[in-house]
């Protein structure tokens, strides 16, 4: 007997219920802001903003504030200390590279904390060095992949759901070849993505390619509401925070082709002479999948909280990011994708675009 979440097939009015999750997404979105400007922006880690991360371990437990008293005196800009696992004795402190090297900066810790410690013996497990120069080449890579990944999806879309290849792989190839004009301009990379993206969503919707613009824009939605919900805890983006990023583009647009494919199944039962409103066929496809999505979420969601609380400091960035993406990227699955194509056509338009063109086999009516 197979798992069932629901004994009968709910009929609830998602597209009904599409303002309120606009304003519950206003709310998250002016949050994020909030916390953007109030930081002065995103907060970059190590990887991103050039600067040195050293693993402590401690033989018996201590407190961070007696950690940062330590190091007061030697002037790290901008230090931040984070306490790894549950025993107190382990911490990772970052700050941005004095004019040291690593055999330096680490002796100058050593000395600082065996002095105020307290007979509590120190060893450093771990030092990286990111100068600003790598930083901002990782940084502008990170960009780079998220916009080649959003365009491949691009592409995907167009052709599994319009049948139209060719256009999409056309666009992609010039938006790619635009791309790489920009970069020889010396263009900063964060105008080329915003850039390459407005350019890739008006294309897209010159071209009727529906499907691409609501699952690009559910995807920017995704990516932009973590980041914010990151910025309201105060996360610093890290190569970590970007990998999770990648992955729940990819965990989302899974859930998104799956309620599509259902909305292209139900378009295709349609009768040509009075089709449903493309309201009642998003909202009867949605409550159709709803059990898959929900089973789904819930999974991942359980891994990725496990991970969040007993996973360690090393991994903690990654897990919750994933447990906040899963969360909206299943929300933006029912609430942001299909209302764009409900904005963008009616049941005839997206009935017209599935037709393909019938062949008349040779010979079949007794002419070859």
């Amino acid at each position: 007997m197979s798992l069932q979440i629901f004994s009968e097939q709910t009929k609830i009015d998602f597209i009904g219920l599409r303002y309120y999750a606009y304003a519950l997404s206003a709310v998250l979105l002016i949050a994020g802001l909030v916390a953007f400007f109030m930081h002065g922006g995103l907060r970059y880690g190590v990887d991103f903003a050039g600067g040195a991360a050293v693993q402590l371990q401690f033989e018996k437990p201590i407190a961070d504030e007696t950690i940062k008293k330590s190091l007061v005196g030697l002037n790290l800009p901008g230090l931040s200390i984070q306490q790894y696992g549950e025993d107190g004795r382990d911490y990772l402190i970052r700050f941005s590279t004095p004019n040291l090297t690593g055999e330096e900066i680490r002796k100058n810790i050593l000395s600082a904390l065996d002095e105020t410690s307290g007979g509590n013996p120190v060893s450093i497990q771990r030092l990286e060095m990111v100068g600003p120069k790598v930083g901002a080449d990782l940084r502008n890579a990170a960009l780079e992949a998220m916009y080649f990944a959003l365009l491949l999806i691009t592409v995907y879309i167009s052709g599994r759901f319009e049948q139209r290849w060719t256009i999409a792989v056309i666009m992609a190839a010039a938006l790619g070849t635009a791309m790489y004009i920009m970069g020889l301009l010396g263009m900063n990379m964060v105008y080329r993505v915003i850039g390459a993206l407005a350019l890739t969503l008006i294309i897209s919707w010159k071209l009727k390619l529906n499907y691409a613009v609501g699952a690009i824009i559910a995807l920017l939605y995704d990516v932009f509401v973590t980041l914010g919900l990151l910025a309201v805890l105060g996360k610093e983006i890290d190569l970590n925070i970007i990998a999770a990023l990648l992955t729940l583009v990819g965990y989302s647009l899974n859930d998104k082709i799956i309620v599509y494919d259902r909305i292209r199944e139900n378009l295709q039962k349609q009768p040509e002479d009075n089709p449903a409103p493309l309201a009642d066929i998003i909202n009867l496809s949605v409550n159709q999948t709803l059990g898959r999505t929900i089973m789904t979420s819930a999974t991942t969601l359980i891994a990725a909280l496990s991970l969040t609380i007993l996973g360690g400091g090393a991994i903690h960035d990654f897990a919750l990011t994933m447990s906040l993406g899963v969360f909206i990227g299943t929300f933006s699955s029912v609430f942001v994708s299909n209302p764009i194509l409900l904005m963008l056509g009616d049941t005839r338009q997206y009935m017209v675009a599935r037709k393909k063109v019938e062949y008349e086999r040779p010979g079949e009516h007794g002419v070859v």
